[in-house]
């Protein structure tokens, strides 16, 4: 099976969600391109069961190039936030959910031992091998409903490079007997890497 056009119920999909988006936020809805760059994609997660460019070309015999696929992704304005959104309302009245609890939890997600150009990527302790690998940590917020269990928002983690490499510091000189007086003292926390804690909050408060 070929991707080079959107299955079916993806189609139908994309024109319930243009619906949406013009009922919540007029002007908010995909251009006609934003619309089939976006039936691609699903067509080609589902069929390849991965996001990548490089797949989805192979799959679409050429026809979708990985340049341009990525473009769109990272160029077009596309509203992200209320993609999410609506595409969780559509679920909710789809399948006649009514009433959920909204939890949080969160996701490491190992990548390459040297990649340093994915977004909020940083040092993590490797729980299958014990060593370290480079990954991300992403806090969720659920809709957790009898049937179903949904995400409604998200948020990358990240731990502040300077109170880590404080506290590594601090460690070594209080294992090497040094006051706590004679050590550097504990630097403010830098706004642009919240807590996980402060991530939650500010997720449930955009719900």
């Amino acid at each position: 099976m070929l991707m080079n056009v959107p299955a079916t119920f993806i189609q139908s999909y994309i024109d319930d969600l243009n619906d949406a988006l013009n009922q919540l936020k007029p002007g908010a809805a995909l251009t006609r391109i934003q619309a089939a760059w976006l039936g691609t994609c699903l067509t080609g997660i589902l069929l390849m069961n991965s996001v990548c460019w490089a797949k989805f070309e192979r799959a679409s015999l050429g026809d979708c190039k990985v340049a341009a696929l990525s473009w769109v992704f990272r160029k077009a304005s596309i509203p992200w936030d209320w993609l999410l959104r609506v595409s969780v309302v559509l679920i909710l009245k789809r399948y006649g959910i009514t009433e959920g609890v909204l939890a949080f939890d969160e996701s490491d997600r190992a990548r390459s031992k040297s990649t340093k150009r994915i977004y909020k990527v940083y040092k993590q302790k490797h729980k299958g091998s014990g060593g370290y690998v480079n990954g991300q940590t992403i806090v969720l917020l659920l809709l957790v409903t009898s049937s179903i269990t949904v995400p409604v928002g998200f948020f990358f983690y990240m731990p502040d490079p300077a109170l880590k490499q404080w506290d590594k510091e601090d460690k070594r000189l209080k294992k090497s007997g040094i006051a706590k007086k004679d050590r550097p003292i504990k630097p403010e926390r830098d706004s642009a890497y919240p807590t996980k804690t402060e991530i939650a909050l500010g997720l449930f408060k955009r719900v």
